[in-house]
């Protein structure tokens, strides 16, 4: 017996088991719906509403069709699997939770969404029946779909090779038509790619689609609307106005990432992080996480992830043409940068480690600068040199722990500590406390909040602390001082400054906990 999908009232597909062989229909009341298997909501940023009883505990018909069971629900919606007694065919039925308690906007988006769905015509995009109202009640059919979805299939598993491939390319395809009838999707991703028995392809779930021509705004403009793993840039930014079909192929490269990988391209720990990792970081090369993959096909997923919506595909027909032209064996369109942009793209791929030898390189000229010319300074310059090495060298060693996910965790802990040891080290050897480079120590905690652990920025406070405290010990009074009054003043605003960093990043942790129900490490 197959499974059935149909779309997620929310913004994302959920599987059911069709009724056993019974008679009797299953009428469960499904209070909530379950978060995907990375824990985020898949309708992005919907507010779940749990009413108490189910439409369906009270009635089984509607009109013209028989409720059977419900499948799903979000924020505003709830979609069950009903039959259409006159044409006795099983559909979809969408319908808006609590319609007479529903606010004009949820109404107007509602039936934003049947419209959107209604006017395409694509042999893989789910089709739509009927939009109408009954007791009070909106709603919409839609084809029911036997089968699974794309994330049900993957479940951290990569697809061949040739079969992501053509899977893909058959999607881009059925995108490239939503585009040319003035439609853009903003919300492609694995769970609303639904497969039927044969393993051919649909594109469902039109909840957060946009008209291209239309200068209507159902939500804000500058709203985030989509899921954080799958979103473009310019769209996890909310420059509404940027958005547009570059940023469906920004969504098609990361469902090809998924189905070549296993993973999505970026996957933080919370929606939150994923969003930030989405504005300013770089996805892993797909050949890191599977070597099988070839060359020219990770050139065609990386050219979608390119942060510039100028430098992905013109079309997703230019797409599914270069997919295709990779299936033959024939040389494919996408190219990498030059240097250049390969050395940017390394370092928004690994912030931690660009960031650090950057500002290594940096303390490198300065201390150059300062001693080069003063004969009894050469020495703490080498000495400033050999601790600047050695730091580089622990932040590659460090690097490399953060790509082994059972050493991750550990990673960023002991990365964090050299930093202070060593930066402390490096103040030592440069006049100690009378160097303004002693400054450094509240850089360091505040970057120490972009690792999104709050943890992690109370112990590296503790060490700054710690650091200048051994400083000060070792070193003494300051010339011109009579009082400790200055240390006590300095390590009491680093203190202030890591409680800052951390109560900030509680924050971002409580709202990620908001949209996302996982317990947070």
């Amino acid at each position: 017996m197959t499974d059935a999908i149909t779309p997620d009232p929310g913004g994302s597909l959920r599987s059911e088991s069709p009724p056993g062989d019974s008679e009797t229909p299953d009428l469960r009341d499904t209070a909530t719906m379950a978060p995907d298997d990375r824990g985020c909501p898949d309708d992005g940023f919907t507010l779940r509403d749990e009413p108490s009883r189910s439409l369906i505990a009270i009635r089984r018909d509607f009109g013209k069709y028989e409720l059977i069971n419900e499948l799903g629900r979000g924020g505003m919606g709830v979609v069950y699997k009903a039959r259409q007694k006159d044409l006795d065919r099983v559909v979809a039925l969408k319908m808006i939770l609590s319609s007479h308690l529903a606010s004009r906007d949820q109404v107007a988006r509602f039936y934003a969404e049947a419209r959107a769905a209604a006017r395409m015509r694509d042999p893989n995009i789910v089709g739509i029946y009927e939009v109408g109202e009954h007791g009070g009640q909106h709603f919409f059919t839609m084809e029911y779909v036997a089968g699974k979805s794309l994330a049900q299939v993957i479940r951290g598993v990569p697809m061949g090779i040739e079969e992501a491939s053509r899977l893909v390319m058959i999607v881009a395809r059925a995108v490239d038509s939503l585009h040319k009838q003035g439609m853009i999707h903003r919300d492609l991703k694995p769970s609303n790619i639904l497969l039927d028995e044969a393993g051919n392809p649909s594109v469902s779930d039109f909840g957060l689609a946009k008209l291209l021509e239309s200068e209507e705004r159902v939500t804000a403009s500058n709203a985030i609307v989509g899921t954080p793993g799958y979103m473009a840039p310019e769209q996890a930014a909310g420059r509404g106005g940027q958005v547009g079909p570059a940023s469906d192929l920004y969504s098609l490269g990361a469902i090809l990432f998924e189905c070549l990988t296993g993973r999505p391209p970026y996957d933080g720990s919370a929606p939150l992080e994923t969003l930030v990792r989405v504005l300013e970081g770089e996805p892993p090369q797909p050949r890191q996480l599977n070597p099988t993959i070839p060359r020219p096909l990770e050139k065609i997923c990386l050219k979608c992830l390119e942060k510039d919506p100028g430098d992905r595909y013109a079309s997703a027909r230019d797409l599914a043409d270069d997919l295709d032209h990779f299936l033959r064996g024939e040389p494919v369109e996408a190219t990498r940068g030059g240097p250049w942009h390969r050395l940017r793209r390394w370092a928004r791929r690994e912030p931690a480690l660009a960031s650090r030898l950057g500002t290594m390189a940096a303390c490198g000229i300065i201390i150059y600068l300062n001693h080069s010319l003063i004969a009894y300074t050469q020495s703490a310059s080498l000495r400033s040199f050999v601790v600047v090495v050695n730091w580089a060298m622990a932040s590659f060693l460090c690097q490399h722990l953060l790509q082994r996910p059972r050493w991750a965790d550990l990673g960023r802990y002991v990365w964090s500590a050299t930093d202070v040891v060593l930066f402390s080290l490096l103040v030592y050897v440069n006049q100690g406390l009378n160097t303004a480079m002693v400054s450094g120590y509240f850089l360091i905690v505040s970057a120490s909040g972009l690792w999104f652990r709050e943890r992690m920025v109370w112990l590296t406070t503790l060490l700054s602390v710690a650091g200048y405290a051994a400083l000060a010990i070792g070193q003494g009074l300051p010339e011109g001082y009579d009082s400790p009054y200055r240390h006590f003043v300095f390590a009491s605003a680093l203190a202030a400054s890591g409680f800052v960093v951390s109560y900030q990043v509680r924050r971002v942790r409580a709202l990620s906990c908001y949209y996302d129900p996982r317990p947070l490490p």
